[in-house]
């Protein structure tokens, strides 16, 4: 193994931090509203799935959409709560968390999420797969 090799190995720990950094940026920038700085945090190359009514849902589709929700004002807060994480490398975290977003409307939807980060060849860790689990998936995981 070469030295850069061993220096790009992340332990458990770190990978928790990383993954929870994320999930605090993401949370407090949806909930500020701060469209530039929370789509930093998501690849152009990012695949969502599990919503219903959609196959997929792509990085352009998911920009616009929050775009507008964002400068509508349509978004309250968004926050996460529970963590589990499913496997890392020294490119990727996988991990499972409960996602709660809430409407300025009164709406409350909480629902599992599957996270996928990588670090990107600019060194930021970005979402580059996201799956909305069953709620039955949710609770066999010990989330719900």
């Amino acid at each position: 193994m070469s030295s850069s090799e061993s220096q790009d190995k992340i332990t458990v720990e770190d990978a928790t931090a990383i993954a929870q950094k994320w999930l605090d940026t993401s949370a407090s920038t949806a909930t500020n509203r701060q469209f530039e700085e929370h789509f930093n945090l998501v690849s152009k190359k990012v695949k969502i799935t599990g919503v219903p009514g959609y196959e997929s849902i792509s990085y352009d589709d998911w920009s616009r959409q929050s775009e507008t929700d964002f400068k509508e004002g349509l978004l309250k807060s968004v926050s996460y709560e529970g963590f589990k994480l499913i496997a890392t490398n020294e490119r990727q975290i996988m991990f499972k968390t409960i996602e709660t977003v809430c409407g300025t409307d009164g709406t409350k939807r909480a629902h599992g999420v599957e996270i996928l980060l990588g670090r990107e060849e600019d060194g930021v860790w970005r979402v580059t797969q996201e799956r909305v689990q069953t709620d039955d998936e949710s609770r066999h995981d010990g989330l719900m």
